[in-house]
Order: C-alpha cells, then structure tokens, then sequence
C-alpha cells in the first residue's frame, strides 16, 4: 500500500516564494549591501570550466577553516548552510519521541526538524519584557531531555547568554548527559561565542553560518563544531558533495582577506548605531540586544507600517504578533547606514500617516 509519514503530513509549513529582487530587502536578516563587488569579481575570475564541472572538494576549505578557528579538521564538518547542520544533529542525538528543549520564539527550524522527526519539542517562554530567565530552561533540563537547543544571540529576541549564565546550564547538562546544541549564526554581531565549549568538551555542538556577516546567504554554506565523535555521526548523515564550490571559493577569499571582515563589520556597527541613535532621538522602543535585527515598537498600526513599506518604499521588513509588552512590532534587519537611513526615512513618513 502507498504510504505517508503522519509527521510530514501532519507538519505545518510556510513558503515563501516572494519575488525580493528590486527591493531593499530587511526582512529575512541578510547583509542588503552584500560583498564589495569588486571582491566578487575578483574570486569568480578563476572559475574556469574545469571547476565548475567538477564535483567540489571539501578537504582544503576545511583546513583553511580549521586554521581560521584554532582548531583541526576532526571537529568540523561542512553543511549546506547551519541549518543542514541542525538538522542532522536533532536527527542523529534524539530518538523518536525523545525530548528537546528550546527557547521560544526562535529561529522555527529548531521546531521544524523536532516535529518532522517525531520529536517533543519543549518550549521555554521569555518574560514579558523580553529577557530569559535561564533558571527557566535549567528547570526544563531533566533526566529525559536530550538536547538542549540555545541560540546566542537568539533570532528574533537578540538576548544573549553572560559566561555564568552558560556555565551553569551546561553544567547541568554534563550532570545529566544532555547534549547542547548552541547555534552561533549572528556571531560577530555580537562577538561573545561559546565555540570554545565545543572544541573542549564532548556533548556540545556549535553551528555557524556564512549566510548573515559573511553576507553569503545565497551560497549555502555553514559548518558545526564538536568533539571528533559527534561530528564524525553528523557526517555521517551528510549526502555526498553537499557543499558548494562557489561558496567554499567565496568564502576562502573572505577568510583570507580580514579587511574584508572588517569592514563588514564597521559598516554594520555604523549602521546599527545609525538606527539606535534615530529611534531613541525620535521616541521609539526597540529591543535587540546583539544580532543584526531590532524589534521597533510603532507608534501606530505594525502590519499597515510593512504592506505600505512594501507597496510605496521597496522596502521590506517584517511584523511579529504580541511580543512580550511591546505587542504587535516591526522586526528590520541592520544593514549599513546608507539602507538604514531609508528606511527611518520611509518609518517617519509612514508611521505619521496610517490611522488606526
């Protein structure tokens, strides 16, 4: 007889088939100015046909990684993109009704993968004003979880775990045999990492991401960190030749260019102070701690703010429904202040207009 998974018929999915391309795109927290196009040029000018054709080869990428973290090879392994990563992690250490801990909202993948496989999911709230209690989480560490998913910083709250904060729950967790997850996409956003748990402990991953800073979201490429063991059952899971050859070329190139990453990083931080220095001048809440991306409470109607930015400005931004106390808001992604100032721009002028 034919037959279906019940936990892929029964998943609720999304998909988002939105045509972005002529517009300012602060929606989905991508880089909008992206890399220098020069630099572009630059990398894509040895491409020669033989590259192309050829399937890619994930050994020298993953030395020059390797270098870049400090570490070797037997503790990374190459995905197409952190989430790739995720999943397989959730796959390989949880079982069919096995339990995982969360906290929410988060990035929805961490949900996702959980259902799709069977998983329980357990969330874990944030208080009304946005901040985590992390005797939260640790009251939800019992003797049945087996993974313990954070995010630092999270997406979309932008709060971040202190060095106590962590070491507590982590030390729960080795005291009963948890594995940790610790998904690091925003990373030097906020340059405060834990990667040195998962290059020193075993029972610990951390995944990154080329996607956000390293403005590469359209190549796919990501990596998880882990204890020799661990990461060898990711790899297991991997299909063959599951990372791009244009995305390890690019991405080589921006690894061994650090004036590249740093000025993706000034350009961000003048951006964000940008907007901060905007909002704060012009009466505006917002939250957002770290990560490229802040919750703005409008002064009138969230959704009719995003549906005119698209229609009227080219712009795009998103609403996010009853966060915490600031109720309905907008969620921008930081761009450099150039995509910064256009949308305060197109907020001043909107925000005055719509009636509610």
């Amino acid at each position: 007889m034919y037959y279906l998974n019940d936990n892929v018929k029964n998943l609720y999915r999304i998909f988002d088939q939105n045509e972005r391309k002529d517009y300012v795109r602060l929606d989905l927290n991508e880089n909008p100015g992206g890399l220098p196009g020069d630099f572009i040029q630059t990398v894509l000018s040895s491409v020669t046909p033989q590259f192309v054709a050829q399937y890619p080869e994930t050994l020298h990428f993953t030395e020059v990684l390797a270098k870049f973290l400090g570490t070797d090879i037997s503790r990374l392994c190459l995905v197409n993109g952190s989430a790739e990563g995720i999943r397989y992690i959730i796959q390989a250490f949880t079982s069919p009704g096995g339990r995982i801990v969360g906290v929410m909202p988060s990035y929805f993948m961490f949900q996702i993968y959980s259902e799709m496989y069977g998983r329980q999911f357990v969330k874990v709230p944030y208080n009304d004003d946005l901040s985590m209690d992390v005797s939260r989480i640790i009251d939800e560490m019992t003797e049945e979880t087996q993974l313990l998913i954070l995010l630092n910083p999270n997406n979309p709250m932008g709060n971040v775990y202190s060095d106590q904060e962590f070491e507590r729950i982590f030390r729960v967790a080795q005291e009963k045999e948890i594995n940790v997850l610790v998904d690091e996409a925003y990373h030097y956003f906020y340059p405060k990492t834990f990667i040195q748990y998962a290059l020193n402990h075993d029972h610990i991953f951390v995944t990154r991401t080329f996607s956000k800073l390293f403005s590469m979201a359209g190549c796919r490429l990501g990596y998880v960190v882990g204890w020799p063991d661990g990461v060898k059952m990711v790899q297991k899971l991997c299909t063959p030749h599951n990372t791009n050859a244009f995305a390890m070329k690019i991405a080589e190139a921006v690894l061994e260019n650090p004036v590249i990453l740093q000025q993706l990083i000034a350009d961000f931080n003048e951006g964000r102070q940008y907007l901060i220095d905007w909002l704060d001048k012009n009466g505006y809440r917002h939250k957002g701690e770290a990560g490229n991306f802040l919750f703005i409470k409008p002064r009138t109607n969230a959704q009719l703010i995003v549906e005119r930015m698209k229609k009227e400005k080219k712009i795009l931004i998103k609403t996010y429904p009853n966060v915490g106390e600031f109720g309905d808001c907008l969620r921008v992604t930081i761009g450099a202040k150039e995509y910064m100032k256009q949308f305060t721009d197109a907020l001043k002028e909107l925000d005055q207009k719509i009636s509610v």
